[in-house]
């Protein structure tokens, strides 16, 4: 029954992604003459056809930007093909006003004076009954991933596909690229005791999807209740692009998330949030530069000794100027990708965890083990606490991971 299922979503969200794709493409092109033309491009391309009729709501931050750097809300709101009446803002807010674990609350937007509605920690029916408040019977998803499991968009857009089918609501996702590739998946997956906004449903650390791909999995494996789902997605990409081969203009996703290169090494260094260590929050170089008072060069040293693939580590001192040692210099490592295809994150970050403990006397886990809910069990803490090294944790979480692997593989859109 649940294969049938997978089957027919998938045929019909792919039917309805290729109606809306236009003839041809055109303008700057990468890769060998692709050019990737992102889900809301193609959508436009088609004349809003799929929105035809229909009293549209938008689920999007400044991420849902086009090609010319122009948001999707603002050139929606001036087309008369859309009948635009809300947008719903994530964590961070529609606009990017708000700081991590913050939001901008209802409002009217001041440039299209559309209503916006807050959506970040609300789901189920309080989430439901915004979208009736709200009076749009279609909910369109345009947000920027990074691919990473503890990022808190994906959960939003499963939090909004289980709200839409409790309120009768049709749901569009429009796809855009994974920034590390679509390759493969890494990491642990979540055991589900673990649920929290970093992780709703057993999928691994980096899930190696796009949003349209995870909608199918959400709906195909995780709602009770499956939403009326229809996606449309990118043309011109492939698994193994990074961000730069899109041609797009990359827009923070959140504030600490500046750069392409931010979020090839955030699925593996964001687990220092798990600790008492700076992840770099409050540095130009986020989630790059680790540390805290006490460390010196021996970490950097314990780190490179290990070989790991695709990176380097240097000794770096650095004053955050916000979280964690505000305005006090630390000591640490800046990580530096040389080689990003041979690059893991998820075994760096791990690496990096055990080097740290191993290196610094002073290491310790954030008092309420956030580590768990960032690896999705207490196996990464209690192994490394335990005196395991990288290769042993790593194994540690393989049976699952291929598990989900193969799940995975039934959902994905481009090959």
């Amino acid at each position: 029954m649940k294969l049938s299922r997978r089957s027919l979503l998938v045929t019909t969200t792919a039917a309805a992604a290729a109606a809306a794709a236009p003839a041809a493409a055109s303008g700057p092109a990468h890769g060998g003459g692709r050019r990737l033309r992102t889900g809301f491009e193609r959508l436009a391309a088609d004349g809003y056809a799929l929105l035809d009729g229909r009293r549209v709501g938008v689920v999007t931050n400044p991420t849902g930007v086009t090609r010319d750097a122009r948001h999707i809300v603002d050139v929606m709101h001036a087309d008369d093909r859309v009948d635009l009446a809300a947008v719903f803002g994530p964590e961070h807010g529609f606009r990017g006003t708000a700081q991590a674990g913050g939001s901008e609350g209802r409002h009217d937007d001041p440039a299209t004076g559309l209503p916006v509605y807050d959506t970040y920690l609300k789901s189920g029916q309080a989430l439901a009954d915004v979208f009736t408040v709200s009076g749009a019977d279609t909910v369109v998803f345009d947000v920027q991933d990074v691919g990473a499991r503890f990022y808190t968009y994906i959960w939003t857009l499963f939090d909004c596909m289980e709200a839409a089918a409790l309120a009768g609501r049709r749901f569009v996702v429009l796809d855009r690229p994974n920034p590390v590739t679509g390759r493969a998946a890494l990491g642990p997956v979540l055991h589900e005791e673990l649920a929290s906004f970093v992780g709703r449903r057993p999928i691994s650390q980096a899930h190696g999807m796009t949003v349209a791909e995870l909608a199918l999995l959400f709906n195909g494996e995780f709602l009770t209740a499956p939403v009326p789902l229809e996606t449309v997605t990118m043309s011109g990409w492939r698994r193994s692009d990074f961000y730069d081969a899109s041609g797009l203009p990359w827009v923070p996703p959140s504030p600490n998330m500046p750069t392409p290169e931010t979020a090839l090494v955030y699925t593996g260094t964001c687990l220092f949030e798990g600790t008492n260590l700076s992840e770099g929050r409050g540095t130009t170089r986020p989630f790059e530069l680790l540390g805290a008072e006490g460390i010196d060069g021996r970490w950097a040293e314990a780190a490179n000794a290990l070989g790991l693939a695709g990176v380097r580590f240097r000794e770096a001192y650095f004053a955050p100027t916000f979280s964690k040692f505000r305005g006090r210099t630390v000591g640490g490592v800046q990580v530096h990708v040389h080689d990003r295809e041979a690059f893991d994150p998820v075994r760096t970050g791990i690496a990096l965890l055990i080097t740290a403990r191993r290196s610094w006397s002073g290491f310790a886990w954030r008092a309420d083990n956030w580590i768990d809910r960032l690896t999705g069990s207490t196996r990464v803490r209690t192994m490394i606490d335990a005196g395991a090294d990288t290769d042993e944790v790593v194994a540690g979480w393989q049976e699952e991971l291929a598990g989900f692997r193969r799940t995975r593989r039934e959902y994905l859109l481009y090959r």
